[in-house]
């Protein structure tokens, strides 16, 4: 992966596209000719190479957050103990 973990046929097809559309093809028959959509080839008009994901808000878990302290203290121990002493997926309590 390049460009911020953008695949090679990605950027590939942002060339491929703007190349097209400079040389006079219509956006609509590029996005005809290679098979994606029109707002595809809209963006890929108006960005040089792909944005990429950015996530809007933090990850929320909800289940999962009020058994981090927990978690965290059973990590902390098990860095101390014998690898035979050590929590695994059988010792643990079981999930309701």
């Amino acid at each position: 992966m390049s460009a911020g973990g953008v695949g090679i046929a990605v950027l590939d097809l942002y060339l491929k596209v703007g190349l097209a559309v400079s040389a006079g093809m219509s956006r609509r028959e590029a996005a005809k000719h290679f098979n994606i959509s029109r707002d595809s080839v809209a963006k890929m008009m108006s960005y040089a190479v792909p944005p990429g994901y950015q996530r809007q808000s933090a990850v929320r878990r909800a289940k999962l957050d009020a058994f981090v302290s927990t978690i965290d203290h059973w990590l902390e121990y098990d860095l101390k103990v014998p690898h035979k002493q050590r929590h695994t997926d059988s010792t643990l309590p079981a999930a309701s």
